[in-house]
């Protein structure tokens, strides 16, 4: 008998997935904010308590070299669309005030075609709960991407009680679907997962799509009642960060609980994933006098400086470091995929896309797509990665990496020249070297293979 290669198998045991007649499974998306590469205790963070978040891993498939990107609006990008946030138009930062004090700012290209609207011209009902961040501009919003409905703020953050974005002179930003609210003191995570959890009570007759765009643990760090005095045995800023971590874990089994209730779980696909690395984001807080918030001048919301676990890495949100770029990711469907499992090869969060389409069955999208799907890593646990190079570029600055090297490009403004830092993760301290005056021909090697890729994917 002749056998079947690895990638032949792996597409025979993708068609069994959904048998003639199956209707198809639910799509729950749990995108933390800020979470760091290693913060829950299925990557080793033993000091943390993610019953939830760990539950996932049991049940699923864990990633332990899964990449996002090194902030937000990319991450959430590349997530929805499978492509390289590039393509969209986001570079930098997007418009949060859909009220116009940024109107500046860019919004992603309202031409992209997003996972929302490919599930939602499959049948499904789709929503959106929490943090969009890709453009507040009407016309760009969740409900003009496939969303049907959409709870949650626009941009980056917003304070957990008086829903007010804080930077700068600040602004309101809480929408339902768009309608600005106002519900002030009341908690914003609470508020997001009431939502959820009654839309999935309400819509588990028919598939739905449904993302929890959580806006924690990023600052302010505002825990739940529950945790405002859990860890006390931890140091700041650990500790700090420790209650928000926990707040999110205790959302997510709430949301876990209702596809129980619901008797969806069995048929729902259920990803996790954070959108980049933990925060150090630190200042002397509010800036301004009479700031739309009410709060007063020095006010303190930020990242107490950090508070996030790397293990060996090094990095963190707004760097190229690992820290900053490589994310806890998990995927569980038991019903179809296997429970428990680990894979080590590199996947990124825009492979989620077109994994989601495979899974379903579903018309591969007309796009130029730069995700792979993960089916056969997932079957398979020595299945080569799709991506042998991976392709970071935010603002003015930009990463490549190749094997076990990364070449990380930043902009000295004072100067307009670029700097060059080359870095092995596979050194014994991985990343803290600089190997570029050593290796010249291999940092040519690496911009060559950026600026061929800057020419293909930035419009």
């Amino acid at each position: 008998m002749r056998l079947l290669p690895i990638s032949v198998l792996a597409v025979s045991l993708l068609s069994l997935s959904l048998s003639h007649g199956e209707s198809k499974p639910n799509v729950l998306i749990l995108f933390t904010d800020d979470q760091g590469t290693l913060d829950m205790n299925a990557y080793g963070a033993t000091d943390l308590h993610t019953p939830n978040m760990d539950s996932l891993a049991e049940t699923g498939v864990r990633f332990t070299q899964a990449y996002a990107h090194t902030v937000c609006c990319p991450s959430r990008a590349a997530l929805l669309t499978g492509r390289h946030p590039n393509r969209g138009g986001v570079k930098t930062w997007l418009q949060g005030d859909r009220n116009g004090s940024d109107v500046r700012l860019d919004n992603m290209f309202a031409s992209e075609v997003t996972l929302a609207e490919i599930l939602k011209e499959a049948g499904y009902q789709t929503a959106l709960f929490g943090k969009w961040h890709l453009g507040a501009k009407v016309g760009h919003g969740p409900t003009d991407q496939g969303f049907d409905h959409h709870f949650g703020h626009l941009s980056g953050f917003i304070d957990n009680y008086r829903h007010y974005f804080l930077h700068g002179k600040g602004y309101h930003d809480l929408y339902n679907d768009n309608t600005e609210i106002f519900r002030r003191e009341e908690y914003y995570p609470d508020m997001i997962i009431d939502h959820a959890v009654d839309y999935i009570d309400e819509h588990s007759d028919a598939p739905f799509f449904v993302m929890v765009a959580f806006n924690l643990p990023h600052y302010p760090e505002q825990p739940a009642g529950a945790f405002k005095d859990a860890y006390p045995e931890l140091e700041m800023p650990r500790q700090s960060y420790a209650r928000v971590v926990s707040t999110v874990d205790a959302q997510i089994g709430r949301v876990l609980d209702q596809l129980d209730k619901s008797g969806v779980r069995d048929n729902t696909i259920i990803i996790f994933s954070s959108d980049n690395g933990h925060s150090e984001e630190n200042n002397k807080g509010i800036s301004v006098e009479d700031h739309t918030s009410g709060y007063p001048l020095g006010h303190y919301y930020l990242a107490n400086g950090g508070g996030g676990y790397t293990g060996k890495w090094i990095g963190h949100k707004g760097t190229y470091l690992e820290g900053g770029v490589r994310v806890p990711a998990i995927i569980s469907y038991p019903k179809k995929l296997p429970q428990g499992a680990v894979r080590d090869q590199t996947v990124t969060v825009m492979d989620w896309l077109p994994t989601l389409v495979d899974l379903i069955g579903l018309p591969e999208p007309k796009a130029t797509l730069d995700g792979r799907s993960m089916i056969s890593i997932i079957n398979n646990p020595t299945a080569p990665t799709q991506h042998s190079v991976l392709h970071f570029d935010w603002r003015d600055n930009w990463a490549v990496r190749e094997g076990d090297w990364k070449l990380i490009a930043k902009l000295n403004k004072a100067k307009k020249t670029m700097a060059y830092s080359l870095h092995n993760l596979a050194d014994p301290e991985p990343e803290v070297k600089d190997h570029a005056q050593e290796n010249p021909k291999l940092v040519a090697h690496l911009k060559t293979l950026h600026e061929k890729w800057a020419k293909e994917v930035k419009p």
